[in-house]
Order: C-alpha cells, then structure tokens, then sequence
C-alpha cells in the first residue's frame, strides 16, 4: 500500500524539485529502513521500518521511471527501456524469495535486510556521482492540475487495465504461499522456483513489447491483454468447481 501511495505523492514532487533529489532522498531511506528492520527488536519497529522501506522504494521507482520519460518519451527505443524496467520490476520478485530463503539459511534473516541495505548503499553511491537531473526546465516555472488527467477517459480505460494486471499479480503473490507451501507442500527453495516460472512469463513477453506495440498499437495490445486476464480467470473458477 505504501509503495503505492507513495507514488502518488512523489510524482508531483519530482516535478517540483527534480528527479534526482527524490532518488537521493528515496535510497537513503531504504538504506536506513533496511538496517533499522535488521536489528529492530519488536514488531511494530519492524513494521515500521517495513514502511518507511516501502516508502523509500516507492521514491526511487518513481525517480527511475521519470527519468526515462525525460530522456526517451520522443524517441523510438523508448518502449524497449521501458520494458526492460518491466522485465526488471517481474525479475526482482522471482530472484527475491530465491536469495532470501538462501541467506537466511545460512546466514539468518536479519542478513537478508543488511544484504538490501548494502546493495541500497552501492546504488545511492552510483546515482549521487552519475545521477544527473533531467527534468525538463519548463517545469520549473509550470504548476499543472491532475484534475484534466482524471477527467480523461483514456486515463481510466489505462489504469483499469494496468491495475487489473497488477492486481492478478499481486494476489498471485500474496496467496501463492499458502496455497504451494501450506496445501501443496512445497519447500520454500521449491515455492521459490515455481514462483519464478510466472516472473519468467513476464520477462519473456516484455521482449517482444515493441513488435507488439509495432503490430497492433498500444490499444491492440491493451486489449489482447485484457483478454488473456479473463481467459486465465475463467479457467482458475472452472478449476474450482
């Protein structure tokens, strides 16, 4: 939830102050909440570090996405960067439980947080020597009202259609688990693997974006994709039948 409000709230502010001091700012606190959950003693510390890492990624994932508008909005390898980052963003999750069950195996899972802060800190190294500013200068002197952008039927048509996708994921996410590890007795290095096959799927199809978007326009894709979401749902409730 927070990685998710967080990007609502930081959007507009990079258009304010820029791009580059929300990453900073962003990486930093993941940086501290990283540490902080590792040695956090109680469960509403550790909760709190929790959000306040949600709050810090949302930062940087908004910084990273609009720095990419910046540079490649009008030019033609832009559909292939941006999904490169949707390769990255479904990669992340399906390496992530792999990494974890290892390290805290081995090394116990206040280790795993002390891992993501340290790759926090190489990151933030990285950006505060190359991480130059490209917001557009015209935007310092413009204040712009969402209000048109929520009035916008395409708006809407989009988000649905993006939040639908994104929902599907995250329930499969958040309910994989119980289902594969509690009722289907998988090991968690086994969940792991099986979780990864569908982070695959969607590395495999962010591939091919650009011929697809080449083929049939963005609407085309949209709508094929949309297809292919209730295809999978109705299959999932025959299944439960």
């Amino acid at each position: 939830m927070m990685l998710g409000v967080g990007q609502v709230i930081f959007g507009p502010l990079s258009d304010r102050i820029g791009r580059r001091p929300i990453l900073l700012a962003g990486a930093t606190a993941f940086v501290i909440a990283s540490l902080g959950a590792a040695w956090s003693s109680t469960a509403p510390a550790f909760v709190a570090f929790r959000l306040l890492q949600a709050v810090g990624a949302s930062a940087m994932l908004v910084a990273t996405f609009a720095t990419v508008r910046d540079v490649y909005a009008n030019r033609p390898e832009g559909v292939v960067i941006y999904g490169l980052f949707s390769s990255m963003l479904a990669f992340v999750p399906a390496l992530g439980p792999i990494a974890g069950v290892l390290i805290g195996e081995f090394l116990g899972w206040q280790a795993i947080f002390i891992t993501l802060a340290i790759l926090a800190m190489l990151a933030l190294l990285n950006a505060g020597f190359r991480w130059h500013e490209t917001r557009p200068l015209d935007q310092v002197k413009t204040r712009r009202s969402v209000l048109p952008i929520f009035a916008s039927p395409a708006f809407w048509v989009y988000t649905v259609g993006f939040s639908a996708g994104m929902g599907t994921y995250f329930v499969f996410f958040s309910t994989a688990p119980r289902v594969l590890i509690s009722q289907a007795e998988y090991s968690e290095i086994g969940f792991s693997f099986a979780f990864a096959t569908v982070a695959l799927v969607m590395i495999v199809t962010t591939r091919f974006a650009k011929s697809f978007v080449a083929r049939w326009g963005i609407a085309g894709c949209v709508a094929r994709g949309m297809a292919l979401l209730v295809c999978g749902a109705v299959l999932l409730g025959i299944g439960e039948l």
